[in-house]
């Protein structure tokens, strides 16, 4: 039997890019979450969704495991990156273009331009 951090380590390790959210990604449960995995679809990465109200034991464990208080929960090449806030930064300034760059990290361009233009 696995525990929470057992299966967390398994899915950062296995996947490249892995979100841990309310609901799926293609329907999410919370705003923070939809924003995140709205983000990652317009730009095309793909991702693992993990559904942390399917387990209340991941759902724990992810917090734990990041030492990050809430989800979502964005990690890219077996990083912690961030949460909501984070990640809509991180989008504007360039900064996740960068990171999906340097981790060979497939993603439109023209899409991650598109969202900055229309929050410039």
């Amino acid at each position: 039997m696995t525990n929470a951090a057992d299966t967390i380590k398994a899915d950062i390790t296995d996947n490249n890019v892995v979100l841990f959210m309310k609901g799926t990604s293609q329907a999410p449960q919370c705003g923070f979450s939809s924003k995140v995995a709205g983000i990652l679809n317009y730009m095309g990465v793909e991702f693992k969704d993990v559904n942390v109200l399917a387990d209340e034991g991941v759902r724990q464990g992810i917090k734990d495991f990041s030492d990050w208080p809430t989800i979502p929960q964005l990690y890219v090449k077996g990083e912690f990156v961030g949460g909501c806030d984070i990640i809509i930064e991180m989008t504007l300034s360039g900064e996740l273009d960068t990171l999906f760059t340097d981790g060979d990290i497939a993603f439109n361009k023209e899409a991650s331009d598109k969202i900055r233009e229309a929050n410039g």
